[in-house]
């Protein structure tokens, strides 16, 4: 059984920074890409980083420069550090990985909640 788990979200002031984990456990061959989705109220579900097993990353035009992913593969962990925050980043934020236990599939973790107030 494969888990992602989020930590590291929270409420922070305009201009702030957050770093966002998400640590996979469970019985995993191998781990491709990750990445980071965000759904704000009222909205879609929307990409905003992805980073492969070559570390080829790629992001949403409205966090470009102020976002970074990063992995660990060793601890089986990415990252999303969050500089520059705005109030329009305000949503629950999904981590995604495309994981091979017996086989290829997409997991994704419970969801943390980031809070930018105006």
């Amino acid at each position: 059984q494969v888990q992602l788990v989020e930590s590291g979200g929270g409420l922070v002031q305009p201009g702030g920074s957050l770093r966002l984990s998400c640590a996979a456990s469970g019985s995993i061959v191998s781990i491709h890409r990750m990445g980071w989705y965000r759904q704000a109220p009222g909205k879609q579900r929307e990409l905003v980083a992805q980073i492969t097993s070559g570390d080829v990353t790629n992001y949403a035009d409205a966090v470009k420069g102020r976002f970074t992913i990063s992995r660990d593969n060793a601890k089986n962990t990415v990252y999303l550090q969050m500089n520059s925050l705005k109030p329009e980043d305000t949503a629950v934020y999904y981590c995604n990985a495309r994981i091979r236990d017996t086989m290829w599939r997409a997991y994704w973790g419970q969801g943390t909640q980031v809070t930018v107030p105006s």
